[in-house]
């Protein structure tokens, strides 16, 4: 391995390495989520610092400041040089989560190890898309949405398994988290740098020597086909998320102090949910999403969590509900809203920006989770279950019409036939058109 020892990673296994930034995601907001009740016990929160600790976590707004940072350094130094550093930076922070004895301490690790998660999904989702064979896109960036399932089935079963330890059980569960992380930085050390990376940084240092080079950022907003970008992949990543990021850590709270279930029982329906949601991730999103239209596969996916809603919050939580709830948005998670976002977020903008753009757009997303998480509490608190879930559909039917209305037709091509249809320029493989040719061409062009 490069630097380390003396193999590269390359096919598979890199994608792999790569796309357990997502395992280590989900883990940590799993890992936090169920254990939420026993900190609170333990240090006598409030729902106020409850709030606080969700909102500056991995699931909100530590992972928007990490990713707004990451896909910037991500696009000018490089995909790979994110990964000599940001699972250092995380393992610190679980390190500090699973030694904790007030409540700074939990903080102060809940943010550290919120941050680096963040820096990390821009990267991977890139990585991944740029080095995939194009006609194997969906199977290769799937594999992020895989890990990002396997991580919290695994760790809600290590919940289950460690339940008789109490908080102990969950300060193990972080350190596994550390184990991870450190086998998983150790392996991508091998990485080789995108090609296509490799490729746009040499045609934009010619640019730059002729003076016809303009800014990302200004391109980013100002052409017509970014903006269209921006709102599909907002529209859909935002408003699905601000369902299922609250569920990510408020689910096992819900389930305990609105269902009345125990911490083992609701550890298992977890379990069971995302056990689904890896099993529909391969059989339907990697095996189908290269060969259908991945339009119906989104609406189908987006429908199927808009009943899961309903069903949980007009029908109480009796073990009927909540199984049909958990089979429901356990199988459309794994080819809904999170999935295509990894998928299109890659294909819509040029190499020069693309990590930017999935880092501005994921910021967003997570900031938007943040002022949710905060105040998710105490609307359930004063107002019910009932009034939450109710919001919680109108997220969800909004992201199902965006989705559908605007998913692009991008099924089997090349990043860079995609990028020349949208853009008029291919990564330099093509003279590159003035921005003036492009800004006209991205007029005309329709997503």
């Amino acid at each position: 391995m490069a630097k380390i020892g003396s193999k590269s990673t390359t096919g598979w296994k890199a994608t792999i390495s790569v796309a357990m930034a997502n395992y280590i995601e989900a883990g940590s907001i799993i890992a936090a989520a169920s254990s939420l009740t026993m900190w609170q016990a333990y240090l006598h929160l409030n729902s106020l610092t409850v709030g606080l600790l969700s909102a500056l976590s991995a699931n909100a707004f530590g992972a928007a400041i990490g990713a707004l940072f990451g896909g910037y350094l991500c696009d000018k130094y490089g995909r790979k040089f994110i990964y000599a550093y940001d699972l250092l930076f995380y393992m610190l922070g679980v390190l500090l989560i699973a030694v904790s004895f007030n409540f700074p301490m939990l903080l102060i690790g809940t943010i550290i190890t919120g941050v680096a998660v963040g820096a990390g999904v821009p990267a991977s989702w890139t990585y991944i898309a740029e080095e995939a064979p194009h006609s194997k896109r969906a199977a290769h960036v799937g594999t992020a949405q895989l890990a990002w399932s396997t991580g919290p089935m695994i760790t809600f079963l290590l919940a289950v398994l460690l339940t008789p330890l109490g908080l102990l059980g969950s300060r193990i569960i972080f350190l596994h988290l550390l184990v991870i992380a450190f086998i998983t930085w150790y392996i991508r050390q091998g990485l080789s740098e995108s090609t296509i990376w490799k490729e746009g940084k040499k045609q934009a240092e010619k640019e730059r020597n002729t003076k016809k080079t303009s800014s990302t950022l200004k391109d980013l907003f100002s052409l017509k086909v970014n903006r269209q970008a921006l709102f599909l992949l907002i529209g859909i990543y935002l408003f699905w998320n601000l369902t299922a990021g609250a569920m990510g850590y408020f689910m096992p709270y819900i389930y305990q102090n609105v269902g009345g279930l125990t911490g083992e029982q609701e550890n298992l329906l977890q379990a069971f949910l995302w056990g689904l949601t890896v099993l529909t991730t391969y059989l339907v999103f990697m095996k189908l999403g290269d060969k259908f239209s991945r339009r119906l596969l989104f609406g189908i996916g987006a429908i199927m969590g808009i009943a899961a809603w309903l069903i949980l919050t007009y029908t109480g939580m009796n073990w009927f509900s909540l199984f049909a709830f958990v089979i429901l948005w356990g199988s459309a998670a794994g080819f809904g809203a999170q999935a295509f976002y990894g998928l299109w977020g890659s294909e819509l903008f040029p190499t020069k920006y693309r990590a930017g753009a999935q880092g501005f757009i994921y910021f967003l997303v997570r900031f938007g989770i943040a002022i949710w998480s905060f105040i998710l509490p105490t609307i359930m608190d004063t107002l019910g279950f009932k009034v939450a879930g109710i919001v919680m559909i109108v997220f969800l039917v909004i992201q199902c019409i965006i989705g559908i209305a605007l998913a692009p037709n991008t099924k089997g091509k090349t990043l860079q036939e995609i990028e020349e249809e949208r853009f008029g320029f291919n990564n330099g493989k093509n003279d590159h058109m003035n921005i003036q040719n492009v800004n006209m061409k991205a007029e005309e062009t329709n997503m």
